[in-house]
């Protein structure tokens, strides 16, 4: 978690050059309920999409259902020289956009 307020200001950053939200949870959680308009890859695939995503040209912004999976799958990213943060957990992440 990064200090006085960050992390919003990072997302929003993101967010203005046209950020995409990844949603690392399992498909059956993300049908569940998900942030609008996020692509939903499970976390045991981040590795084999990399290079589609970094085709892209995107900032990524990872998301699961608390923030640890997406704190792994950014890791996984910034190795592959993607863009990538970390954004938490789904829920309040979509109160921070």
């Amino acid at each position: 978690m990064e200090l006085f307020g960050n992390k919003k200001a990072k997302i929003q950053d993101f967010m203005e050059r046209g950020a995409l939200i990844v949603d690392v949870r399992s498909k059956s959680e993300f049908e569940t309920g998900a942030i609008s308009g996020s692509k939903n890859i499970p976390l045991q695939q981040i590795s084999i999409i990399a290079s589609e995503l970094k085709k892209l040209n995107k900032p990524i912004i990872a998301c699961c259902a608390i923030g640890v999976r997406s704190e792994s799958a950014a890791k996984i990213l910034k190795s592959k020289g993607i863009e990538a943060m970390n954004g938490g957990g789904w829920k309040s992440l979509n109160k921070k956009l």
